[in-house]
């Protein structure tokens, strides 16, 4: 019998080993300065096209980290929420949690046409996402952090997948769960969902806390009064345009800063699923000290984005390097 488990326990940490040392196998190929040789210019051409798109549309650096949240946790980065629907399959673009509020579309197209110029079939779509959400995080006075690169693109875009992005109807319980699934700790959750300090959301997307939480017909207890009252100005009950949108925070709603965290410990967050952060002791003594000390959300934000950038990700010879973002290889 002793013979027995120690062959088994030799035979499970040999596997343990393997399955290990694959996993730093692929991270490793992704790695900062990876087009140096074969296309040095990427990243000033991703940079001076989120640049452009800015300054005609301050919302389109919001548009552009949502992006790279939406690619990474549905089948991992590799640009398929960028595909275009067919007659005879709908992609994640065209799923209602992406249509219409998916944003910045164009703003890949431009790079990639740029790039396609320079040095054709060698910058994937994936790694664009990411360079141009690190750019859009930057821009509206983030951290700066550098992106390893040497992702490939999926070749699959199925709708029904995006079910798996949390919805801002979420308790803390489901947010956790759902982050863990991706190999994030609670910490890392909270540290990520810091991004809504920028952008902008539909009223359709927390109306239910102003008129009906928990199907109450009532206003969401936890939520401040005279913020309330300013969203059910901004989003009548009996609105028929599903297009009105409300700024994430009010006071900077273009700074990637910690404000968010401010508004969250003030009642003043729009979503449920930032309103839960307070319900644990936990998450509670997080937002409190990352709305104390922006330096150090500043840091562990970077390493979070950098950490997503990794999810799922395809390299070497998996997946492809589009020559249309939108369009599959063939």
């Amino acid at each position: 019998m002793s013979g027995k488990k120690s062959n088994n326990g030799a035979v499970v940490t040999l596997a343990a080993i393997v399955i290990i040392c694959s996993l730093q196998n692929v991270l490793s190929q992704l790695r900062v300065g990876f087009y140096q040789n074969s296309c040095g210019r990427v990243e000033f051409i991703v940079k001076d096209e989120v640049q452009r798109a800015f300054v005609k549309d301050k919302g389109i650096a919001a548009g552009l980290v949502r992006m790279h949240f939406h690619d990474c946790f549905v089948r991992g980065c590799d640009g398929s929420v960028l595909i275009d629907s067919t007659s005879t399959n709908k992609a994640e673009k065209d799923s209602p949690v992406n249509n219409p509020s998916l944003r910045g579309i164009e703003v890949i197209d431009s790079v990639k046409t740029r790039l396609e110029a320079v040095c054709r079939g060698v910058v994937s779509c994936a790694d664009i996402i990411a360079f141009a959400a690190r750019d859009s995080i930057q821009i509206t006075g983030g951290p700066v952090y550098d992106v390893p690169a040497g992702r490939r693109d999926g070749r699959i875009s199925v709708a029904s997948e995006t079910r798996i992005l949390p919805p801002p109807t979420f308790n803390l319980n489901q947010l956790t769960q759902l982050f863990a699934s991706k190999g994030f700790t609670q910490e890392e959750m909270v540290t990520l969902s810091g991004a809504h300090t920028i952008g902008r959301a539909h009223c359709t997307s927390f109306s239910a806390r102003l008129y009906n939480f928990s199907g109450t017909n009532k206003q969401d207890p936890s939520l401040d009064t005279i913020y309330a009252a300013q969203l059910k100005k901004q989003c009548p009950q009996k609105s028929t345009n599903p297009n009105v949108v409300v700024n994430m925070n009010p006071a900077t709603p273009v700074v990637t800063d910690t404000a968010y965290y401010a508004d969250v410990l003030a009642n003043r967050s729009l979503f449920t699923s930032d309103a839960t952060l307070l319900t644990s002791p936990a998450t509670a003594t997080q937002v409190h000290q990352n709305a104390r000390n922006a330096l150090l959300w500043r840091t562990k934000f970077a390493a979070a984005m950098v950490k997503m950038g990794q999810l799922d990700i395809l390299t070497g010879a998996a997946g492809e390097i589009r020559a249309h973002c939108r369009v599959v290889n063939g």
